[in-house]
């Protein structure tokens, strides 16, 4: 019994530490949304994935990062509103 609360404890801990980590009321849209600014965010950090998508698009590093950096803003078209949600 106490190693299931412990296990509880330790993982409330590490989503209040961490907002990728998400929790129990975590949307759908919320949770894809953090999963793409991670990657996004992976591959700005990333000189040799930065490198490779310049190549495949035919633009400077530069402008591959702006355009990444700009994808962070809103990775995912806007939700979508659910007429049955309780407010």
């Amino acid at each position: 019994m106490t190693d299931r609360y412990n296990i509880h404890s330790q993982l409330e801990h590490l989503q209040s530490k961490y907002i990728g980590t998400g929790h129990a009321d975590t949307v759908k849209y919320e949770w894809l949304t953090n999963i793409h600014r991670d990657s996004l965010s992976s591959y700005i950090g990333h000189y040799d994935q930065l490198s490779y998508f310049a190549i495949a698009e035919n633009e400077s590093k530069a402008r591959v990062r702006f355009n990444l950096m700009e994808k962070i803003l809103q990775p995912c078209n806007p939700p979508e509103k659910v007429e049955n949600e309780v407010p």
